[in-house]
């Protein structure tokens, strides 16, 4: 007898629950979405007419915030 999708995905996620890993859900932004685009072209304009050097240095602080990150 064949199975169901929903018994194979259990067996599935047993399978991996025995290798050690857990299930994650992550939510992104829609790439789709009319209003994800708008705020990427804001942004975009936005970062564009900003002076390169305070830029940078936005960018380097940030970076600086992920030395304690553990991989």
């Amino acid at each position: 007898m064949a199975l169901t999708t929903s018994e194979k995905t259990a067996r599935y996620r047993d399978k991996m629950r025995a290798a050690g890993l857990r299930p994650v859900q992550i939510w992104v932004p829609d790439t789709r979405s009319r209003a994800l685009a708008e705020e990427a072209r804001r942004q975009s304009l936005l970062v564009s007419k900003a002076d390169e050097s305070d830029l940078m240095d936005e960018l380097e602080a940030a970076a600086a915030e992920t030395e304690d990150w553990i991989w």
